[in-house]
């Protein structure tokens, strides 16, 4: 498959939403024991989990390292493929590829540079070389060109757009130190519209609170549709959650997307109560220098809206908290059509994310007309 030197706008590919139709999923298999508890046994049975689920309504993909190859075939059904690739850790949508298409239904892919949420300013692990190769493999398992950026870094999980020319982002994330500071706010822009061919970005101006990623958007804020999103939020005015989604709420309700519509911001509460590291899963981790480590009381960056939008279905993710069940009502409002499944997932958000983090979709080949 061809790396290309062209620009996707001026090629007349898109990124498009999730919410439009796709080919498959997939998803890194969890093993690193600095980030995941117990050698990431217990994340395991969760990915395979959502796995499972996703693989019922469209074709899922697993990453897996050859010392895990055996294991992850056995914990997964025969429905869900596996395959063997070094990685560094689990985190598909942030290092994996952005798929695009055209109208014509090809295939190409964006490999954005990884340096693991931030490099050697504020990253959360080291060495990250394996995660950013693994946007070309999946370019070549999907026979697809590719787009490279050697000098932009960009995670998926900090990306969202409507496929129809808008795209929102949050500006801790994007303008943080770590990732892209040699270039301007305005270049940064100028980047995501040349590579994702939109019109308008949206600068959210936080993501959630205590968010290790520094406030990725698919964790904050969502498009349901064109015109439509769904955003974190809590009534709690003491939550220092509150003054964040506040202000996201003041900014989007002020704006409009690509084609001049005003938004419908629907507001997605975050668990009731906040969500800590026990000392047992604390303990659990291996302590290494050079990885973000996981200390017994810590608040989890937990919201619902880090939910994954598939073919026919929302796999949402459940704490065991008493929002469990608004959100599952709330997001089968938004989404009629597809089916809510409900997935626990306090095993990924330990890790440092979410269902949305670690799933990325190549989206249809399908022939716009």
């Amino acid at each position: 498959m061809k790396r290309l030197n062209s620009i996707p706008k001026q090629d007349g590919f898109r990124m498009p939403g999730e919410f439009e139709k796709h080919s498959g999923t997939y998803i890194i298999w969890p093993e690193r024991p600095d980030n995941w508890r117990l050698g990431g046994k217990p994340a395991q049975k969760t990915f395979a989990e959502v796995a499972s689920v996703i693989g019922k309504y469209e074709p899922c993909t697993v990453i897996v390292s050859n010392y895990q190859y055996k294991n992850a075939r056995g914990m997964l059904p025969p429905y869900v493929k596996v395959v063997e690739m070094s990685n560094d850790d689990s985190w598909v949508r942030d290092c994996g590829a952005t798929f695009l298409v055209n109208d014509q239904g090809t295939l190409r892919g964006v490999d954005w540079t990884f340096n693991a949420w931030g490099g050697l300013v504020d990253g959360l692990y080291f060495p990250w070389d394996k995660d950013d190769m693994i946007a070309e493999k999946m370019c070549e398992l999907e026979y697809a060109d590719r787009y490279r950026l050697d000098d932009f870094i960009l995670e998926g999980g900090s990306i969202h757009t409507d496929g129809d020319g808008t795209l929102m982002v949050t500006a801790e994330c994007l303008l943080s130190e770590g990732r892209n500071s040699h270039l301007t706010k305005e270049q940064i822009e100028q980047t995501l519209k040349d590579y994702l061919n939109v019109e308008k970005v949206l600068w959210i101006p936080r993501g959630i609170y205590n968010d290790e990623t520094n406030g990725h958007v698919d964790n904050m804020c969502n498009f349901v549709k064109p015109g439509e999103v769904v955003l974190a939020w809590t009534d709690d005015e003491n939550d220092p959650q509150y003054e964040r989604s506040k202000e996201a709420y003041d900014y989007l309700v002020n704006e409009t997307d690509a084609k001049g519509r005003k938004l419908v911001v629907h507001k997605l509460l975050i668990p009731k109560t906040p969500i800590l590291i026990t000392k047992e899963e604390s303990e659990g981790v291996d302590a290494v220098d050079g990885t973000l480590p996981r200390q017994e009381g810590d608040r989890m960056a937990a919201s619902y809206v880090n939910y994954y939008t598939g073919n026919g279905f929302v796999a949402v993710p459940a704490f065991g908290d008493p929002h469990d069940e608004l959100a599952v009502k709330k997001l089968q409002e938004l989404y009629p059509d597809r089916t809510i499944e409900s997935i626990p997932a306090r095993e990924i958000l330990l890790g440092g994310g979410n269902i949305h983090c670690i799933t990325q979709q190549v989206p249809s080949r399908t022939i716009r007309k």
